[in-house]
């Protein structure tokens, strides 16, 4: 222990001589660490944040989406073949057992007067269970109902963005409004969701009974796509397949038929984008890696020439009984000692990093301690290779040539 106290002590001092020196060749050390760190904690952030999203779609959310379309040997692309009607959601409502909500999505847009202004935005027909399956919350009025949409109602709740462009800084609950010249009664305002990683603003919407957008908007009798919420997050492939099974039999397909409809889950999606981002993170963070490769190599060549200026020492030493192993122990301490100093301070620096590009730009950063204590376990493990070689030079050094050397 004494030994180990008396190295370091020895290795600071020596270091201590050339400030400069070795605050330059630390410089290497310095930007890898805080590279890899910042761009680890930048691909890692950007996959929190895409898992925040997509559980804020929904509580255990199912995707039912049109199939595709098939006409000889050619294939149409995904929602080609579209089949779906409000009867298959009256079928789902009434014999699916591993659902607790499910609502048809009807897409439609246009231009809506309100207020003495006017916007383009996109309109949801949906039913009751939409607001659950979404998680929506009001914050303004109320939602509608199953009795709205049965009797297709010409009532809407407006999303955040459109209702503070059509009426800024008042509660537009019973106001009315025209979209696409058909008059609406507004009936409240959603809580504000903010916008996607992919930058779409979820709040420039408005929502309004399946009924009235699909017969009185739309037009025709096709739905675009159905959402459910399976019971519980265990349950949510037993619900796909029964989904499968109530949906195959509405639509009359024999066995081995293929299905004409498709189904996706949160947990699918969710893992499409980890992958996606974690093999975003592995690039950025071996790219931000070679420049720790590159510090290694400053290191090693620092070590070199100080070896060359203290050949005389390395003889004295020798010469009055120190082993090799000794000198070879405090040559490699010095180099140990110069990266983890250098990994310290890039760990500092990565963290003010994150912080300037959390307040000042569109990027989330999340550092956790194990890509920190990897960083510190991989400066150490850098000043050991490439400080190896430099103080194996020094052991091995004649007592006799050394003193002789000038």
């Amino acid at each position: 222990m004494l030994q180990l106290k008396n190295l370091l002590k020895n290795a600071v001092k020596s270091i201590s001589k050339n400030r400069m020196r070795s605050l330059l060749t630390s410089l290497g050390i310095i930007i890898g660490v805080s590279s890899v760190i910042v761009m680890v904690a930048i691909g890692q952030g950007s996959q929190k944040q895409i898992e925040d999203e997509i559980e804020s779609l929904g509580t255990n959310m199912i995707i039912i989406m049109p199939g595709s379309s098939t006409s000889g040997a050619v294939r149409g692309g995904a929602g080609t073949l579209n089949r779906f009607t409000l009867n298959d959601v009256e079928k789902l409502e009434k014999e699916a057992t591993m659902i607790s909500d499910v609502s048809p999505t009807i897409r439609s847009g246009g231009q809506v007067i309100g207020g003495g202004e006017n916007w383009s935005t996109t309109i949801y027909g949906v039913t009751e269970g939409y607001f659950a399956i979404r998680n929506f919350e009001i914050e303004y009025g109320e939602f509608f109902t199953e009795r709205d949409v049965r009797a297709n109602k010409k009532v809407a709740l407006l999303g955040k963005t459109v209702a503070d462009e059509l009426f800024p800084n008042q509660d537009p609950t019973g106001e009315k409004i025209r979209i696409r010249n058909v008059p609406f009664t507004v009936i409240g305002v959603l809580k504000e969701k903010g916008q996607s990683s992919m930058g779409n603003d979820q709040d420039d919407v408005i929502l309004a009974p399946s009924t009235t957008v699909l017969y009185r908007l739309k037009g025709g009798r096709y739905v675009d796509m159905i959402l459910a919420s399976a019971v519980t997050a265990d349950l949510i492939d037993e619900a796909q397949n029964e989904i499968s099974s109530i949906l195959r039999k509405a639509h009359r397909l024999d066995e081995g038929e293929e299905d004409d409809f498709t189904i996706r889950n949160q947990a699918e999606i969710s893992e499409m984008a980890s992958s996606t981002t974690e093999i975003l993170t592995l690039l950025l963070g071996s790219i931000a890696g070679v420049s720790l490769l590159v510090g290694g190599i400053g290191i090693m060549n620092i070590m070199l020439v100080s070896v060359t200026e203290r050949t005389r020492e390395i003889g004295l030493r020798l010469s009055v009984g120190a082993r090799s192993i000794d000198v070879l122990a405090q040559f490699l301490t010095e180099a140990i000692v110069l990266s983890l100093s250098g990994g310290f301070i890039g760990i500092i620096l990565s963290f003010g990093i994150s912080i300037l590009l959390d307040e000042f730009t569109m990027l989330s950063t999340l550092i956790n301690t194990e890509i920190i204590l990897i960083s510190v376990l991989f400066s150490a493990a850098v000043g050991i290779f490439f400080g190896f070689y430099p103080a194996r030079k020094a052991a091995a050094l004649n007592p006799i040539d050394a003193l002789r050397y000038e």
